[in-house]
């Protein structure tokens, strides 16, 4: 018997499902063996060595795999194609004893599928050494960061607090970017814009205003009111005549395939997928879902990937499956090859695709939940449109003139296109709608109907969403796509930063306050350049260009050196603000203190007394239930916003959402405004709801 060993009982089944009685399939479900918790676990004299350890939750698992693997004549490690999975494999190795089993294997693949397995089994290798040290350097990067800088902000800032060698340049690029909003100010400009018709005919165009004595009126500007009604004066009377009249066809092309940082940037646009989200989902569509009869079956490719790359198989299914469905002028005379810009991408992985161009999203929507079919159907239709014709566009350019009273010339552009052949949007079609300018011919006279100023003001740089957040952290290759998940997680589960109500990330006061003082005394810590050239260094030990002691030894002595200097120069923070309040306990004045979770009521008599009480912000909505209390704003342990009665735990009321103090006309329920600014009612039997006024 050959037993294969898989890191989760999902990819297990899916795998077992193909093979016969000669193998075994069984998982590790995860990592087996890690650095422990509560204490640094690196032997910093003895070159970085690890000590690594098997978790309590584990050692079931461990058990049963020696026993299977005492048993069988051949060990299969078939752990997933990346460092993670390599090291995973590698662990397993080591507990299962090396030493003894020297008969074991080690196979890869970019789908689960039966050919791909099948096909894998027939070339088996070896665990790929390089790649297990990069992940094991980076483990141990993180954990000297972690373990020996947290320390620091505990005695200097507050306890509970915690830095980390990536995550902590996030959080810098979060708080620069507010910075920069905080420090912007807006400038006044306005908008001109004519409403025209043709003549004797319904439709309508809209032109702005571009040209003012042939400068243009964009670089002039149109600073305030006064001058918007002088040119809307000057232009009283006015004929709107074509002037200038350009059209040409223009290709819009499709994107390429997914890699997996532009997979979840788009499911942040499209779909309002966090990162989080989209790799968990992507997990299991790859591992395999039930889809009836047919059991557990791969839909996707390896998730974790940054090439372009697609099997001469895929490409052949996919102009199959155009011709077959949209019919020869979609389908491009010969396949699509896509090459990977990004250094260090392996060529040999894919690009993330349907394991099957035909498995279309309909026919199997019935097995997927909701958010399951939403993101394969984004995966499938990206795969099949790369490969379709692109969409052809006739753009339309008209200039219009409209002389003022003072004999000024005035000119007003109008565009629009015009799809004259959709090709791959009829598969992946764009948010944005094209816009239609109705047929117009050259020194043509054109009907006023409105002629309008809006004011406007310059905005801010925009605070980053999931997406952009992804699309920067690529660019300046801080982490790795496979990374940016748990990196943008922890930076919220740590306070840092929080997403407001329009998905935003903004961060919080100890956000703040923990990024500047990192930035201030350890600036190599939060530079964007040095952690790049960390990751470089990373991808050179997958390689085998780099030994990894080296590159760990380079970056913590000077860190070690600068951290003790650091403990001797740099005052504790006085982060209290004295109140009125007595504390209930002992008497004395409570003061205000900052903690992971933001500010809160503490006795300064602290550790003889260890009263504490959050503080609650008012919505000034008297509680429906005991009709005593207040509703008031607080905060879980994790930092999340609820609303609850001031009376707790006497009256257990609380909402999510926050109150807007209005009843709710059908059942005389508070009325609460959700994160997507609607305003709905709280009783969950209602399904009372209003756009916000």
């Amino acid at each position: 018997m050959n037993l294969i060993i898989v890191e989760s009982p999902t990819k297990e089944k899916t795998i077992a499902k193909f093979l016969g009685g000669e193998y075994s399939v069984k998982s590790s479900y995860g990592h087996i063996r890690d650095l422990p918790k509560g204490e640094l676990g690196v032997d910093l004299e003895h070159n970085f060595k690890p000590k690594y350890v098997v978790p309590v939750k584990a050692r079931t698992v461990v058990k049963k795999l020696k026993e299977a693997a005492q048993k069988a004549e051949r060990i299969i490690l078939a752990t997933d194609e990346d460092r993670e999975g390599e090291a995973i494999a590698w662990h397993i190795l080591q507990i299962l004893d090396s030493g003894k089993i020297k008969n074991y294997q080690r196979i890869v693949f970019h789908e689960i599928t039966k050919k791909a397995i099948i096909q894998a089994l027939k070339k088996p290798g070896q665990i790929d050494i390089n790649l297990v040290n990069a992940q094991q350097a980076r483990r141990i990067l993180d954990r000297l960061v972690g373990y020996k800088l947290s320390p620091f902000l505990w005695k200097k800032v507050a306890k509970g607090l915690s830095a980390g060698r990536v995550q902590s340049v996030t959080v810098r690029l979060i708080v620069d970017r507010e910075r920069e909003i905080e420090k912007f100010k807006p400038e006044e400009y306005w908008t001109i814009e004519a409403k025209l018709k043709k003549q004797d005919q319904p439709d309508e165009l809209i032109a702005r205003l571009i040209k003012k004595d042939n400068q243009n009126i964009l670089k002039l500007g149109i600073k305030n009111n006064g001058q918007a009604d002088k040119i809307l004066k000057d232009l009283k009377g006015a004929v709107y005549q074509i002037v200038g009249l350009e059209s040409k066809e223009l290709n819009r092309y499709p994107a390429p395939p997914f890699t997996t940082s532009t997979l979840q940037q788009e499911a942040a646009k499209k779909l309002g997928f966090s990162a989080k989200q989209t790799m968990r989902l992507a997990q299991q569509l790859y591992e395999g879902v039930t889809l009836g009869k047919k059991g557990s079956v791969g839909l996707i490719t390896y998730h974790r990937t940054d090439s372009l790359n697609l099997s001469t198989e895929s490409l052949k299914a996919a102009q199959e499956l155009i011709r077959n469905d949209f019919g020869q002028r979609y389908a491009l005379a010969s396949p699509k090859i896509y090459k990977t810009k990004s250094k260090g991408a392996q060529e040999a992985h894919e690009a993330v695709r349907p394991t099957k161009a035909d498995r279309r999203p309909d026919k199997i929507k019935p097995y997927l939940d909701k958010r399951q079919y939403k993101l394969y159907d984004l995966i499938w239709r990206r795969f099949i449109a790369c490969q379709m014709k692109p969409a052809l566009l006739e753009a339309t350019k008209a200039d219009i003139q409209a002389d003022g009273l003072t004999g000024s010339p005035y000119i007003f552009r109008a565009t629009g296109s015009v799809i004259k052949f959709d090709g791959f949007l009829k598969i992946y079609p764009l948010k944005q709608k094209e816009l239609m300018l109705p047929p117009l011919i050259k020194k043509e006279i054109l009907q006023l109907i409105k002629l309008f100023s809006e004011q406007h003001f310059t905005q801010p740089p925009a605070r980053y969403s999931e997406a952009s957040l992804v699309k920067t952290l690529e660019e300046y290759g801080i982490g790795r796509p496979s990374t940016y998940a748990p990196i943008i997680s922890t930076i919220q589960e740590r306070n840092y930063v929080q997403k407001n109500e329009q998905k935003r990330f903004a961060p919080t006061e100890i956000g703040f306050l923990v990024n500047d003082l990192l930035v201030e005394h350890f600036s190599r810590i939060v530079d964007f350049k040095f952690t790049a050239r960390m990751e470089n260094d990373l991808d050179k030990i997958a390689a085998g260009q780099a030994e990894w002691t080296t590159k760990i030894n380079d970056f913590y002595r000077p860190f070690r050196d600068n951290l003790a200097k650091k403990y001797e120069e740099v005052a504790k923070k006085k982060i209290e603000e004295p109140t009125d309040k007595k504390c209930p306990q002992c008497g004395r004045q409570l003061v205000i203190k900052l903690g992971r979770f933001g500010k809160f009521y503490a006795c300064p008599g602290f550790p003889e007394c260890k009263y504490t009480e959050p503080i609650v912000n008012s919505t000034g909505v008297k509680c429906p239930k005991c009709g005593q209390g207040e509703i008031v704003e607080r905060k879980t342990k994790k930092g999340k916003t609820f609303y609850s009665c001031s009376r707790y735990p006497q009256c257990d009321f609380a909402l999510w959402d926050k109150p807007t103090g209005e009843k709710c006309p059908k059942c005389d329920s508070l009325l609460v405004e959700t994160k997507s600014q609607q305003i709905k009612c709280s009783n969950k039997e209602c399904d009372y709801k209003k756009n916000r006024p």
